[in-house]
């Protein structure tokens, strides 16, 4: 896989280029490069369109993860170079609609929103691909592409985006929230039909191992379902999308689709990972994560000790962040840990206490807990379920999204006097209509 994104990474940049923001400002769009691929694209052309699509898709992921880590409490971002961690984000100033933590994975998204959009015209009108390897591109596309607007939806919540950006010309409104988790869930509905009798004749990323086929790729289309209904609080559909997923409460907790790295020529090194004992640029395990941990609970791993505390804007932490544990650690899309939980949540929201209990002792017992002994009423099991949430999904990017739908911000901790929790980051400036 490495050789093929090295050989298409002339045509990411093309692309690039092409459709560098959700803007009409996008450059030559009548390149005879991008009409080849659109007009009658190969085999070949639309394999290096997926592995740039792969590619695309872990820009400025280390950012994603910065910001909704520190809006969560998570944890502490310290950079010589920029305040804002510190400052904005925490809410000791205001946010800024031309900040980068939103114009950066903002736009990253949707260049590769807008790649998926190239890739589905180009397999579309291809003459040189069968209806079944056609299914597969389609399939593959709308599933990244429902994906990366998740992530910005993420970011935005009520203030929304922009669905529609297939015609640079002719771009759709920006879309509440709700409007757009419909459409989000829809896309990936839309992925799971063209999966059904898909052929699927292109090369994924060692971190999609066991999705590499149409049946596979379909699993893990319906995990992300599975997380859209959650947010939806459409419970029963949960359960029913949890069960055409790779959903396995005695499999393996790490099972589950990653963004890869390498420090091959070309490729990108994980951009989450910090060396331990740092200085300058570090970040940090929130105090309360080490604080509020139950004694025993081998997560406590992901926080390491450092040889002495970091400072900065009157905040501190003596813990490093080590959940990226090297510079080409794998992130996770979504993995079979997050999956129970899940399980667990619906569970809970439709009364079912005992599958929801066994599914949250599976998660305790995996990391050294004893079973769960607390009461079982509905608001308690909530508090457990975003518990073992806050410990298995840290600095995974759902602490922050968690505790708002659940009407939690309340809880999370504020360190310095004039400090808020954020509930959304505004629209880029540059969207503006």
């Amino acid at each position: 896989m490495k050789k093929i994104l090295n050989k298409y990474i002339l045509l990411v940049l093309i692309v690039a280029l092409v459709i560098a923001s959700c803007k009409k400002e996008y450059g030559n769009l009548n390149s005879p490069t991008i009409e080849a691929y659109l007009d009658n694209a190969t085999k070949d052309q639309l394999n290096g369109l997926v592995a740039g699509t792969l590619s695309g898709t872990r820009n400025n992921e280390g950012l994603y993860l910065d910001a909704v880590g520190v809006m969560g409490r998570e944890m502490y971002r310290f950079s010589n170079a920029d305040p804002r961690y510190v400052s904005e984000l925490l809410g000791n100033a205001p946010l800024n609609n031309t900040g980068f933590y939103i114009t950066n994975p903002w736009s990253s998204r949707y260049r590769t929103v807008k790649n998926c959009n190239v890739l589905i015209d180009a397999a579309t009108n291809s003459t040189g691909i069968t209806d079944a390897e056609r299914k597969g591109y389609l399939g593959f596309a709308k599933t990244l592409k429902a994906y990366e607007l998740l992530l910005n939806l993420n970011l935005t919540y009520t203030n929304g985006v922009r669905i529609e950006v297939a015609d640079p010309e002719n771009l759709g409104p920006i879309l509440g929230y709700d409007e757009s988790a419909t459409a989000i869930a829809a896309l990936l509905d839309e992925a799971q039909s063209d999966l059904s009798g898909a052929s699927v004749v292109y090369a994924l990323t060692s971190g999609f191992a066991g999705f590499e086929d149409a049946a596979g790729f379909t699993k893990f289309n319906r995990a992300l379902a599975a997380r859209v209904a959650v947010y939806r609080k459409q419970w029963s559909a949960v359960l029913t999308t949890l069960n055409a997923s790779f959903f396995d409460l005695a499999g393996s907790l790490t099972t589950g689709a990653y963004e890869v790295f390498s420090a091959g020529t070309g490729d990108q090194l994980n951009p989450a990972f910090f060396p331990q004992n740092q200085n300058g640029e570090v970040r940090l395990a929130h105090p309360t994560y080490v604080a509020d941990i139950t004694a025993g609970d081998d997560r406590i791993n992901k926080a390491t000790l450092r040889t002495t505390a970091a400072s900065n804007a009157g905040l501190s932490s003596d813990r490093d962040m080590w959940v990226y544990t090297s510079s080409t650690a794998p992130i996770p899309i979504i993995r079979n840990e997050e999956l129970i939980l899940i399980y667990a949540e619906a569970n809970i929201q439709t009364n079912n206490t005992a599958a929801a209990v066994s599914a949250l002792n599976v998660i305790r017992t995996k990391h050294g807990l004893a079973s769960y002994a607390g009461a079982q009423t509905q608001a308690a099991l909530i508090d457990e379920m975003l518990r073992q949430r806050r410990y298995s999904l840290f600095f995974e990017g759902h602490r922050w999204i968690d505790m708002r739908r659940y009407n939690k911000f309340n809880e999370l901790p504020i360190d310095r006097t004039g400090d808020k929790v954020w509930d959304a980051l505004p629209i880029p400036l540059t969207e503006g209509e």
